[in-house]
């Protein structure tokens, strides 16, 4: 009887598991159409990039990802070297909330000239902070997107900046398993909202990163 229920529960995970994709281009309504026939029920589209400026091509983005039928986020790039909050105000503003549910800041290095987070970790941690406060401030919803290895890097240590941590965590691991399984807490979070678990894949012919969430 044991053996039975271990492999009923073992047939009833997989099928709790669900896929998305995330992306920094334009597709069209067919291409997300694609991405749904191949059981991806969500997309995660750049609303805001690194050189600190609103994606142009966000608002099309949604409208076909949602066309086909796809739950959208956003993610945020925010460029260190600018506001944080005017920042996310431009972003708010360029961009419908009606269009889209979670606003994922994106926390990892910076390759745009002058957009770089400083070696400064608690003074990170205070313009991380203000990002997603001013975010809830907008009445939307926040979470945060990053590794155990960059957020290490930039906040000074694995526990640092835990005061973020009542907020989902989006992590980075590239191990191509769509599962929590290789999860290790950081920056005060003991459990994942969803996973990063391959990167730079095509998939409908599109460049796309693939996520899980349970």
């Amino acid at each position: 009887m044991l053996k039975l229920l271990a492999l009923l529960i073992l047939l009833l995970v997989p099928s709790l598991a669900v896929l998305g994709v995330d992306i920094s281009q334009h597709f069209a309504t067919s291409t997300y159409s694609c991405f749904k026939n191949n059981n991806y029920h969500y997309v995660i589209i750049r609303g805001y990039c690194s050189y600190g400026g609103v994606d142009t091509n966000a608002v099309s983005n949604l409208n076909n990802a949602r066309s086909a039928g796809l739950t959208t986020d956003i993610y945020m790039f925010p460029c260190r070297g600018k506001s944080a909050n005017a920042q996310v105000d431009q972003m708010i503003s360029a961009i419908s909330g009606n269009l889209y549910g979670t606003v994922w800041v994106d926390v990892e290095t910076n390759p745009s000239s002058g957009c770089g987070w400083g070696s400064d970790h608690a003074a990170n941690c205070n313009y991380l902070t203000e990002i997603v406060n001013r975010i809830k401030s907008h009445g939307k919803n926040v979470g945060i997107y990053s590794s155990q290895y960059m957020w290490s890097s930039i906040m000074g240590s694995q526990k640092a900046c835990a005061g973020l941590s009542a907020h989902p965590l989006w992590y980075a691991h590239y191990d191509k398993s769509p599962s929590f399984s290789d999860f290790v807490g950081f920056g005060g979070w003991t459990k994942p909202h969803m996973k990063q678990y391959e990167g730079d894949v095509t998939m409908c012919s599109a460049g796309v990163d693939k996520n899980y969430h349970a």
